[in-house]
Parts: C-alpha cells; structure tokens; sequence
C-alpha cells in the first residue's frame, strides 16, 4: 500500500475529511486549536468554512492530508505553535523557548482505519515541519497504556503511536482526555532524526 502526503492546500478535501456533515454546522473543521477561542466561537456555518478555505492558502497550510490513490484518507493538522491557542495554553507546559511545530489531531476516515494511516501521518507532518525549518515538533496524545480510547477522543493520537515514529516523552500536562492523561512528546528535527517502528510507504510530495 502506498499513501502519499501531501500539504492541506486543497480545501474541498480539508471539507471531506474534517468539515461538518452539515455544511450550517458551527463545529469541527479542526479550528478550535488552530485559533483563537474568541474567534472560533464567533464563527457560524459558512462563515467557518470559509476561514479554513483562506487557511489552505496560506503558506504554511493548515496541516497535511493523506492520499490513497487520490482520495483523501486522513488528516493533521500542523502548525508553528506559536500560532495556535497552545502559545497560550496553561495546561500544556513549554519544553523551552523553541519555535517549536505542534502536531494536535490525526483523523483517518471510516473505511480505512487500521491500514497504518495514522503513522503515514505523522511521518508525513514530520517530514512537512522539518522542510520549513521547523526545529522540533512535538504533540500533545493521551497514556492510555495500551486501554481503548473512546473512538471520538481519539484524534490527538496515543503515546504508543508517538514513540513509534520517534517522539519521546519530553513532560508531563495538566491535561487529560477521556480519562486519561496528556502527555507532551517531542521530536528533534535539527538533526535526522530516527526511522519509526512501522515500516509505511510515504511519498513525499511536499515542494
């Protein structure tokens, strides 16, 4: 199988992957991080679809898109941190003072989960944060120590699913979800960092 990530620049598949099955719906759209609170309770229905069209023009794009013979599979978003509400988030501690990447939600469609989606994407954000110079990137995914996470909580990924393409634990958080705690895992770009567990055929697409 071979899944090619590509940057989140087409925004008809962001719509296909994390917009709302109504398109008068005021959630979703992977917003709530990505900006300010205020703002993303102020936006309504087309109003948010139109914020993220004008985010997949931007350079960089809202986060990275995994394809499976051109059909859009998965989604995460990725981003300097310094630009999304974690710059200002009091329960997720700053390692220290780089323009750090964040990496906050991996979304695979139903119908191809399991299919080594989530570790194409990740390796995918890596290799989309390192080519624009990022120096290190890090998320934010539950310890569930190997428990079920509720399928809806799911997004921000595992621990498990961080250290199999590299991450190691740099600290701890305040945050938990669905029961479990948050932990924050990093990864150093300034050097080559190392291959994941999981072999996964990526295509590097990005320019």
């Amino acid at each position: 199988m071979s899944i090619e990530v590509r940057p989140a620049t087409d925004f008809d598949d962001v719509a296909t992957l994390v917009g709302p099955k109504k398109p008068t719906s005021n959630v979703c759209f992977c917003l709530s991080y990505r900006i300010g609170s205020k703002e993303n309770n102020a936006l309504r229905g087309a109003q948010r679809a139109d914020r993220v069209r004008e985010l997949c023009h931007q350079d960089p794009p809202p986060g990275v898109i995994a394809y499976l013979d051109d059909e859009p599979v998965g989604w995460a978003a990725v981003h300097p941190r310094s630009a999304t509400s974690f710059a200002r988030n009091r329960l997720i501690p700053h390692v220290d003072d780089l323009e750090v990447w964040s990496l906050w939600c991996i979304r695979v469609r139903p119908g191809y989960r399991k299919q080594g989606i989530s570790h194409a994407l990740i390796e995918g954000a890596v290799a989309h944060a390192k080519q624009q110079g990022a120096p290190a990137i890090e998320g934010y995914p539950v310890d569930n120590h190997g428990e079920k996470v509720n399928p809806t909580m799911a997004y921000v990924g595992t621990r498990r699913l961080f250290e199999d393409a590299g991450f190691e634990r740099a600290a701890d958080t305040g945050s938990t979800l669905d029961g479990f705690p948050r932990v924050l895992m990093r990864l150093d770009l300034r050097g080559s960092h190392r291959q994941s567990k999981k072999s996964v055929s990526v295509m590097d697409s990005l320019p």
